[in-house]
């Protein structure tokens, strides 16, 4: 079988995917999991079809390592790679200001129905760094930071938020205690994977979390 080489791939057959793009997710860098990470954080979902989870390594305010897993196409493994190369080295202030479009461009462009992957991995590091301040005292939980954190989780059937379509009823935040309501009946088959998506999407935070079913 011929081995694939992406440097000489003819350019029209890449529909749309620089060269850049393919490297990296033929040789995608920081693969893996941190043992101990600082902060975690999820953005998508296998059921979807794209999915990223980041580990971070904070130390003195820098981010000292990073890497991710990734479930979905190429420009999902590509866009999460290079997030990594970007952040390392950096302040957390610096990486808060990392767009998804800077990702893209990072990337030599991608097909603009390829976006959403460089939007989910920037979503995913926006709530790594949010989670991140909490932990460090610089923020406070409450409903904004709630709803950011339950942007990623997603319904498997429509693919959208958990915070669109009328499923999310609110939540109740006194300190620590987090009660979140949702419009799904506790005997829906969706009622388990949400809860199960929840709980590691709040992974890592000192939280007493519960999940109110209707």
């Amino acid at each position: 079988m011929e081995r694939f080489d992406a440097k000489n791939w003819d350019e029209k057959k890449r529909i749309g995917y620089s060269r850049k793009v393919l490297q990296y997710f033929l040789h995608p860098k920081n693969v893996g999991e941190i043992d101990n990470p600082s902060v975690t954080a999820k953005a998508g979902s296998p059921a979807c079809g794209d999915m990223i989870k980041l580990y971070l390594k904070i130390e003195d305010e820098r981010i000292v390592d990073a890497k991710f897993k990734s479930y979905g196409c190429a420009a999902n493994i590509a866009t999460a790679s290079i997030l990594t190369e970007m952040i390392i080295g950096k302040s957390v202030e610096d990486v808060k200001k990392i767009k998804f479009k800077d990702i893209v461009e990072a990337l030599g462009g991608l097909p603009q129905i390829k976006f959403h992957c460089a939007v989910l991995a920037a979503e995913g590091l926006k709530q790594a760094l949010a989670k991140w301040d909490v932990l460090q005292g610089r923020r406070d939980i409450d409903e904004g930071f709630v709803k950011l954190i339950l942007a990623a989780v997603i319904d498997p059937l429509t693919g959208e938020s958990v915070l669109q379509g009328h499923k999310y009823r609110g939540a109740e935040i006194r300190g620590r205690q987090i009660k979140i309501m949702l419009n799904v009946p506790k005997d829906d088959p969706e009622a388990e994977i949400f809860e199960e998506q929840i709980k590691e999407a709040f992974e890592g935070l000192d939280v007493d979390l519960r999940i109110e079913f209707s």
